[in-house]
């Protein structure tokens, strides 16, 4: 069943990155997100690395160093011809439009910040209340403890256990889950904590560091480095504010977010095992170079 799963997300991968050649080669060559796409796509690892070239090796040939001219468009008709057959393919492993959109999303995702990404589905959420889930990527594909863990949105939360076939994800909305912050366009510098499920309304506690920080509903948050970019890449979409407390004697501001991962139908997702060449800071975010 795991193998079956993983084919499925590997043709949807290969699609992915092949509407996004057919789209953008042209005669000005290929474009950055079209090579950052072809480095996520190409970035499932351990076990699953021969399936994966068995999938997409007739696209791997026309990853070159770019498409100019009419080689260009020479590759962009085989490249056409290729998602015929994937499709195919694809039909008969049954991926629900669900699940391709899913892959879709994370690819753009990791494909925008230069991350490399395992993909996973997610196989069980966490019982009594518990703000975990599990999902079919373990150490095998190269999944470590520490680890971030985006779907197609933004921050879903950081790996916290991994087996060779499994692994045990800590969602960003936990009690006890804190994340560094960086706060569109200024860059102040912050933290969020989670407040559990239902509990805490699915929303996010902000604290920044800065006491004379004006806060205000709308502002957008992104992921700041951690030590050694563990658990945590920088540039990852965590959400936006939608409260803002009374400070009541506290020395920093505070407000509430609601993170652009829909925590609580989570399907695909991507975790990520190598970080960006350079912080993207805020260009993931909705509205900001990347539609959301």
């Amino acid at each position: 069943m795991r193998h079956a799963r993983r084919s499925r997300h590997l043709l949807g991968a290969a699609i992915a990155v092949a509407l996004a050649l057919i789209a953008m080669s042209g005669p000005g060559g290929s474009s950055p997100l079209v090579r950052m796409l072809r480095e996520a796509a190409g970035s499932v690892a351990g076990g699953a690395e021969r399936l994966a070239a068995t999938v997409t090796g007739p696209i791997g040939r026309f990853f070159g160093p770019g498409l100019p001219g009419a080689a260009g468009h020479g590759a962009a008709a085989a490249l056409e011809r290729q998602v015929i057959r994937l499709r195919a393919q694809l039909s008969a492993a049954e991926l629900t439009r669900a699940e391709y959109l899913g892959l879709r999303r994370v690819l753009g995702l990791a494909g925008a910040g230069g991350y490399r990404v395992v993909v996973a589905s997610v196989i069980a959420f966490g019982q009594g209340g518990q703000q975990t889930v599990t999902i079919d990527a373990g150490t095998a594909d190269g999944v470590r403890a520490q680890q971030t863990v985006i779907d197609g949105n933004g921050l879903v939360g950081q790996v916290i256990a991994a087996s060779p076939g499994t692994s045990t994800v800590l969602l960003v909305s936990a009690p006890g889950s804190v994340a560094g912050v960086r706060l569109a366009p200024g860059g102040q510098l912050g933290w969020v904590t989670g407040q559990g499920g239902a509990a805490g309304g699915g929303l996010l506690s902000l604290q920044v560091l800065d006491p004379s920080a004006a806060l205000a509903p709308g502002e957008q948050l992104v992921t700041a480095a951690s030590l050694r970019d563990r658990p945590f890449v920088p540039g990852i979409p965590v959400g936006v504010i939608a409260a803002v407390r009374g400070r009541a004697g506290a020395l920093t501001a505070r407000a509430l977010v609601r993170p652009y991962a829909d925590l609580g139908a989570l399907d695909i997702v991507g975790v990520v095992t190598g970080p960006p060449p350079r912080d993207p800071r805020f260009a993931m975010l909705p509205g900001r170079g990347r539609r959301g």
